[in-house]
């Protein structure tokens, strides 16, 4: 009498994924040096503790000089500066900058006090006297903020830098780097234990008797590749015999040291395939069997407390069930994305104009539109700024006899690495810190801090799914509402306000150091307004007002950067909000409360992604809970 036993019913693949999304796999977070992150996964959320650059500083070579008395000047008329000493990249400034006066600056300098621009040197010429350069004549006018790059532009304290779920790969290491992180948090690998079975087995460099029906070990080093390659960390236990008690020592064993151990062989329902009868026995058999072909002979379970699955003997069957079933797993457990080609195919979203007759490589990012077809747009902050690789996902090559590409032209992107996908959102705006936590519970969000009326601007564009946008705004752009939230705003201050500042009134009194924020800003429009509004009362001109308050005519890309700036002890004042304030440890005298809203694509309300915003922006009231000065709108 046979006492073969039967397969049970075949499970369809589709009961097979949920029988191993059943079992947990996923490893507790774990923080490595920056040194060994490249390649893992972030557990959290980064932002950034610090302006990079952490100072204002030069783009080009030349000279600078006050914007103001640059005035007028032309080729015909330059005007004439007096040299008072050069600035060098990687000192410390000991001149500074007054009326009619200029430094030599080096690309990357320290802008000097009392300089806010640079002439470049390209547009100027030496003036000597007794035998050296006494002055310099600039036959260009610049404004505050010409051929700066002014701190945090590259990337602003408080920003979220990079949020839970990325990759770390070269780009983001140099970018946690400049932030001068020196470990991060990332998600364990998961460790899989891998037993193969059967009395023929031979491990690689052993000896071989082939005429007593033995076979080289493939299943124990391929699956453990792809185990590697999936994000885990794969550990090759000796090989099992068909004998029970050994099998049942070595499953057991790898099962108390390991989140997933994977056997190949003896899983078919022959008399001497003992797995099964190993895993009924000391753990629980969720699974015998898939319709799946090859591959029907396949085990799910767990053992021990940890997961189990059993692959077939066959090298192309295991790795089939392998890629098929339980990679995927690993790399959900792992946080690591599905793999793609190296390069994909789309349509540029925007005309992008070229035509200076050198190879270009240009940064791009994908997104989906609301087909499902890709889009790429490019990605550009210059070549000073880390987050441009950071925000991109590959390298449109360019040609240089190409003038222009259009919008719908078809083109190539070079991938960063082949695992690289579409964010499932793109969000423009405003940044914002309840933004950021609504982010952090999206899958593989991206979100570009460009403010809100750049942010409505690529809106009108086509390109992004979401703009989110703060404050009084004057751009009319078709969208659908997904909802929103109030902040509170005003002006920071040092801790007690040493200065006593009530008001917008003191800064245009008083000479008080004020620090902005950018024209783009939500925050900007929501002071201007209430400028207007002092200037009524006082019935004044707002440019009046405006050139009284020192230090109101340049913005900062960061919206902590002015907080941060008083905190340093280097300004009076800055435009900030409460939340942002009472997490520094600094004071706030508030000027009004603004309201932030999400604004959608009308043709990708559909997609998942936007939905996903959208719920997260419902379920506000628990976001912003513990955020000063934060409520539903």
């Amino acid at each position: 009498m046979s006492d073969r036993k039967q397969f049970r019913t075949l499970e369809s693949p589709e009961t097979a994924r949920e029988a191993i999304a059943s079992l947990d796999l996923e490893p507790d977070p774990e923080t490595v040096p920056l040194s060994d992150a490249g390649g893992r996964i972030l557990a959290e959320r980064v932002d950034a503790d610090l302006d990079v650059p952490g100072f204002d500083r030069a783009s080009v070579d030349g000279y600078a000089v006050r914007g103001r008395d640059t005035f007028g000047a032309d080729e015909a008329d330059p005007v004439e500066l007096e040299l008072v000493g050069t600035v060098h990249a990687g000192t410390e400034p000991d001149v500074e900058v007054g009326e009619g006066e200029a430094a030599e600056i080096s690309t990357g300098a320290v802008m000097p006090e009392g300089a806010d621009a640079v002439v470049m040197v390209e547009r100027t010429e030496e003036r000597h006297a007794e035998g050296a350069v006494r002055g310099v004549a600039a036959y260009t006018a610049v404004a505050p903020g010409d051929n700066v790059m002014l701190a945090g532009t590259d990337i602003a304290a408080g920003a979220r830098a990079l949020g839970p779920g990325t990759r770390l790969t070269p780009r983001e290491i140099g970018l946690l780097s400049a932030l001068g992180l020196e470990e991060v948090p990332v998600r364990g690998r998961p460790t899989v234990g891998i037993v193969s079975t059967g009395d023929e087995l031979v491990r690689p460099g052993g000896d071989l008797r082939s005429e007593a029906g033995q076979i080289y070990d493939v299943n124990s080093y391929t699956i453990a590749a792809g185990v590697e390659e999936a994000g885990g960390e794969a550990e090759l236990y000796p090989h099992a015999g068909d004998d029970y008690e050994e099998m049942e020592r070595l499953l057991l064993d790898a099962a108390a040291e390991c989140d997933l151990v994977l056997s190949s062989g003896s899983t078919s329902a022959s008399a001497v395939d003992v797995i099964y009868r190993v895993i009924e026995e000391r753990g629980d058999l969720l699974l015998h069997g898939v319709a799946v072909k090859p591959g029907k002979p396949m085990l799910v379970g767990e053992l021990g407390g940890g997961a189990y699955v059993g692959l077939p003997g066959y090298p192309v069957s295991a790795l089939t069930i392998f890629r098929t079933f339980v990679a995927p797993a690993i790399r959900e457990a792992a946080g690591v994305p599905e793999p793609e080609t190296a390069t994909v195919s789309g349509r540029m979203a925007v005309r992008e104009r070229y035509g200076e007759g050198r190879l270009r490589l240009m940064p791009a990012g994908l997104v989906n539109d609301a087909d499902g077809d890709t889009l790429v747009y490019p990605v550009d902050k210059g070549s000073g700024a880390t987050t441009s690789l950071v925000d991109a996902d590959g390298v449109v090559a360019v040609d240089p006899d190409t003038e222009y590409l259009g919008e719908g032209n078809e083109v190539e992107v070079q991938l960063f690495s082949p695992d690289v996908r579409p964010p499932t959102l793109l969000a423009v705006g405003e940044p914002d810190p309840a933004l950021s936590r609504v982010l952090d519970d999206l899958r593989s969000p991206r979100f570009l801090p460009v403010g809100s009326r750049e942010g409505l601007r690529r809106l009108r564009g086509g390109v992004p799914d979401v703009a989110v946008v703060a404050g009084p705004t004057d751009r009319e752009v078709e969208s659908v509402d997904l909802g929103g939230w109030t902040r509170e705003w005003g002006l920071v201050v040092p801790p007690e306000n040493p200065d006593g500042i009530e008001g917008l009134g003191d800064l245009v009194d008083r000479d008080l150091a004020f620090v902005n924020r950018g024209t783009d800003s939500g925050l900007r429009s929501s002071l201007d307004a209430a400028v207007a509004e002092l200037a009524a009362d006082r019935d004044a001109s707002q440019s009046a007002l405006t050139d009284a308050i020192r230090g109101f005519g340049v913005g900062t890309k960061g919206f902590e950067s002015p907080a941060r700036a008083v905190a340093r002890g280097d300004a009076d004042a800055g435009l900030g909000l409460r939340a942002t304030a009472e997490s520094l440890g600094l004071g706030v005298v508030a000027l009004g409360t603004e309201s932030v809203r999400v604004r959608a694509n009308p043709d990708r309300v559909g997609k998942p992604g936007v939905e996903e915003l959208a719920a997260g922006v419902e379920a506000i009231d628990g976001v912003v809970d513990g955020l000063a000065g934060y409520g539903p709108d």
